[in-house]
C-alpha cells in the first residue's frame, strides 16, 4: 500500500510539474499583438504609404489624363500633355493641378494596401499549390504564376475600393465652370446614391476588372521577374551584397508600368466614359460647353467601345496615353520601391519563398 501511495504521489507531483511547465511555455508564447497580425498590419501600412506617395507625386498628370479621356470631341480644350498642363495652370492655378487628389489618395491608400497584401498572400497560396502539384518543394514562382497572383490582387483591390474611384473620376473632371459642384467625397457619394442609385457607384466595373487583370498582373509579374533575373545573372554588375540598388529597382518598376498600362489602357478609357453616364449637370468638359447638351449615352462596355471607335476613331481608345505614360512609369516605380523600403524599415520579411 505504501508503495502504491508513493507512486500515486510521484504521479501527482509529475502532473503538477508538467502543468506548470506548460503554463510557463504558454505565458512565454503569448505576444500582443500576435506576430501574424503585426506582420499583416505592417504590410498594409507599407502598401498604403506606397500608394499615397506615388499618386501624389504624379497628381497633375493623373488629372490631365482623365480630362483627355472624357472631354467632348466637339469641344476640345486639352490637346496634349504640355498644352493641357499649361491650360489647367492658367485657368485653375496650383489647386487645379491637384484637384481630386485628396479623393484619389483616400481611394488609392486602401487600394494599394489591399493590393500589395493580397499579392503576397495569393503568391504564397499559389506557390504552395504549385509545389504540391509538382512534388518539388524547391519550386519557385514562374512569371505566369506571378501574373495570376497579381491579377487576383488587382481584382480584390479594385472591387473593394471601386465606388471611391467612380466619384474620384467625377471630382477630377469638374471645373469652376461646371453647372453643379460636388463638394467632396461624402457629398459626391451621397449625391450619386440619391440621384442615380447604388448601382451607379459601380458603373464601369466590368471593364475595370478586365483591365486590371493584365495591368496589375503584368506590373507584379514583370517587376518580380526582372528583379529575379538581375539577381541571378547580374549582367551589368548591378547587384551588391545580393541586393539591387534603388535606381535599378526604379528601372524595373518603370518597365513593369510601361508594359502593363500600354496593354490595359483602352479599357481604362472605356471605364472612365461609362462612369460619366447619368451624371446630371455634368462638367462642361464632358458636355462640350453647351455645344452638345449631354455626353453620349452608353448602355454597357461593348456599346461604349463601339460608339467611341465609330464617332472618334480607334485612336480615341488611347486618348491621354502620353500623360498617363509619363505618370505611370514613375508612379509604379515609386510605389514598388517605397513599398519595399517601408517594409524594410518596419522589419517585415519581403521574399515569398515559403
Amino acid at each position: 500500500m505504501a508503495s502504491e501511495d508513493v507512486k500515486t504521489s510521484e504521479s501527482a507531483v509529475s502532473t503538477i510539474v508538467n502543468l506548470a511547465e506548460e503554463a510557463k511555455l504558454a505565458r512565454e508564447g503569448v505576444k500582443a499583438p500576435g506576430p501574424a497580425l503585426l506582420s499583416i498590419c505592417k504590410s498594409l501600412v507599407a502598401g498604403g504609404v506606397a500608394g499615397g506617395v506615388s499618386r501624389t507625386a504624379v497628381a497633375p498628370l493623373e488629372r490631365l489624363k482623365i480630362l483627355l479621356q472624357v472631354q467632348n470631341p466637339h469641344s476640345i480644350k486639352y490637346n496634349g500633355t504640355i498644352q493641357g498642363l499649361k491650360y489647367i495652370w492658367r485657368t485653375e492655378g496650383l489647386r487645379g493641378m491637384f484637384k481630386g487628389n485628396g479623393t484619389n489618395c483616400a481611394r488609392i491608400v486602401p487600394n494599394s494596401a489591399v493590393k500589395f497584401f493580397s499579392y503576397e498572400e495569393a503568391s504564397k497560396g499559389i506557390l504552395w499549390f504549385y509545389r504540391k502539384q509538382t512534388g518539388n518543394d524547391d519550386a519557385q514562382l514562374t512569371p505566369l504564376l506571378r501574373l495570376g497572383a497579381g491579377a487576383c490582387a488587382g481584382i480584390i483591390a479594385m472591387s473593394a475600393t471601386y465606388p471611391m474611384d467612380m466619384v474620384r473620376g467625377r471630382l477630377t473632371v469638374q471645373t469652376d465652370k461646371s453647372p453643379c459642384h460636388y463638394r467632396g467625397i461624402t457629398h459626391a457619394l451621397s449625391t450619386v446614391l440619391k440621384e442615380e442609385g447604388p448601382r451607379a457607384l459601380y458603373k464601369g466595373w466590368l471593364p475595370s476588372v478586365i483591365g486590371v487583370i493584365p495591368y496589375v498582373g503584368l506590373n507584379f509579374s514583370v517587376y518580380e521577374s526582372l528583379k529575379d533575373w538581375l539577381l541571378k545573372t547580374n549582367p551589368f554588375g548591378l547587384v551588391e551584397d545580393n541586393e539591387l540598388g534603388v535606381t535599378t529597382r526604379l528601372a524595373c518598376g518603370a518597365a513593369a508600368g510601361t508594359v502593363g498600362q500600354t496593354i490595359a489602357y483602352p479599357l481604362d478609357v472605356i471605364r472612365r466614359r461609362m462612369q460619366m453616364v447619368g451624371w446630371k449637370d455634368a462638367a462642361s468638359v464632358v458636355t462640350g460647353d453647351g455645344r452638345s447638351k449631354a455626353p453620349l449615352e452608353y448602355s454597357g462596355m461593348v456599346d461604349t467601345f463601339r460608339k467611341t471607335v465609330r464617332h472618334e476613331g480607334f485612336g480615341a481608345l488611347y486618348k491621354g496615353l502620353v500623360p498617363n505614360s509619363v505618370k505611370v512609369v514613375p508612379s509604379i516605380a515609386i510605389a514598388f520601391v517605397t513599398y519595399e523600403m517601408v517594409k524594410d524599415v518596419l522589419g517585415v520579411e519581403m521574399r515569398i519563398s515559403d
